[in-house]
């Protein structure tokens, strides 16, 4: 009763001050940005910037926080998307609600920030935003329109997912209108039925890629039409990315080898770099035995985009026809090594069948050298589902060994597999 009683009192509370905005003439960027006792937001500068000047933009509210990687790098995409924006005179703003642990990293966050945001210190707006749009993962962008909330039933009208609008259209989503999004969709859907290998990877000033055997020699684009292509995209500072790239290597080299006699069919991977600069990328590209973009091309962030890609490494697989097979296949070669290849659905559906044929000859239980519970084996209709294996930090689904009391997961493949007398050797040694 206490609990209901103050749940209450906090709506009444929320209805006064929303009662208090309508009569003092804010619209509904006030009514959400503003309270009582503050009518302004701060700007990158530490200057008052009105709220009701809002009035009438396009406004993003990013929930965001400077310990979170994941955070950072939306940041800088956002920012250039902010910057590009405001050169060419759009009505839109950023608001930044904090989520950082104390005032000096807020400033140290906002610093990079060309946008205004919400004073640290305002706890009750930052706590009343979270609840109101329900924020569970950071981050998170709000877009909202001037028209976007009635006042009168309260309700929204509002796209949450700004964050994967940004990383998938970038500039060209505004102005986030329902009629904006359906004619980027149907642009993109064009250009998808009309894909071609040439297309994807040539633009007005380069139709070649760089050779992994002589940097400066050029291979044309041209020459992989009618090939299964990988676009790897990775980089030298990715620890993931470096492991991977070892693997990687061993599944190309290998895939090369069983095509060698096949004179219809082909397999090429194309780098496509996300280093920081020539000298970075030029040290990774030696250690690969296949093709690259140029470093800094504009394809790479055309690619990135037309792809969706927000986590590295990550490897799309183009079909011979030049359409896209998987943008998954990171994963599938984690699972199936070379055998994946060609990645086509009946390939897949043959090995998924063949996986679950030799699942069912696998132990239900196993001790494996590198946990000291007991592992289940479990599928993804039996409490399993996508997960990174504790023993190789690679992406895994479908069967796996799982820990039901503390959820690690290895591939089957991973088990390292002892008796429970060594198991309890090791434990008591360790104690």
């Amino acid at each position: 009763m206490r609990r209901e009683g103050c749940e209450r009192k906090e709506e009444e509370e929320e209805e006064k001050e929303e009662r208090v905005v309508i009569n003092r003439g804010g619209g509904m960027v006030w009514r959400l940005l503003g309270t009582q006792k503050r009518d302004f937001l701060l700007s990158p500068y530490g200057d008052q910037v009105k709220v009701s000047e809002l009035e009438g933009k396009v406004v993003g509210i990013y929930f965001s926080a400077n310990w979170y990687p994941l955070c950072q790098k939306f940041t800088k995409v956002l920012g250039n998307v902010y910057e590009q924006l405001k050169c060419t005179g759009a009505q839109f703003e950023v608001v930044f609600v904090s989520s950082d642990e104390d005032i000096d990293a807020f400033n140290r966050y906002r610093a990079c920030m060309p946008w205004l945001a919400i004073p640290f210190s305002d706890l009750d707006s930052k706590k009343a935003l979270n609840k109101r749009f329900h924020i569970e993962d950071i981050p998170c962008l709000i877009i909202l329109h001037s028209d976007g909330i009635n006042l009168e039933d309260n309700t929204t009208i509002l796209l949450h997912d700004g964050v994967e609008l940004i990383y998938r259209y970038g500039a060209q989503a505004f102005p986030f209108s329902k009629e904006r999004l359906e004619e980027l969709e149907r642009v993109e859907k064009a250009k998808r039925e009309n894909q071609t290998i040439t297309n994807l990877l040539t633009n007005d000033n380069r139709d070649f890629l760089l050779c992994h055997s002589s940097p400066s020699k050029q291979v044309s684009i041209t020459s992989l039409q009618g090939k299964t292509i990988g676009l790897y995209f990775s980089a030298q500072w990715c620890l993931p990315g470096l492991k991977f790239n070892t693997k990687l290597i061993s599944i190309y080299n290998k895939i090369k080898q069983l095509l060698t006699h096949k004179q219809d069919e082909d397999f090429e991977i194309v780098f496509v770099s996300s280093d920081h600069d020539q000298a970075a990328f030029d040290a990774h590209f030696a250690t690969m035995p296949w093709l690259a973009l140029p470093f800094g091309d504009p394809t790479i962030k055309t690619l990135t985009k037309y792809f969706d890609v927000q986590a590295i490494p990550c490897v799309v697989i183009i079909g011979p026809d030049g359409k896209t097979l998987t943008k998954h296949g990171r994963n599938l070669v984690n699972l199936y090594f070379e055998k994946a290849y060609p990645f086509t659905e009946t390939q897949l559906r043959y090995l998924e069948r063949k996986e679950e044929e030799e699942a069912m000859k696998l132990p239900k239980t196993e001790h494996h050298a590198g946990h000291h519970h007991v592992l289940t084996l479990v599928s993804e209709g039996t409490g399993g589902g996508p997960f990174i294996c504790c023993d190789c930090e690679e992406q895994g689904s479908g069967w796996a060994y799982q820990c039901i009391d503390c959820g690690y997961e290895v591939h089957p493949k991973c088990v390292k597999a002892v008796s429970h007398g060594e198991l309890v050797s090791v434990d008591r040694s360790i104690s």
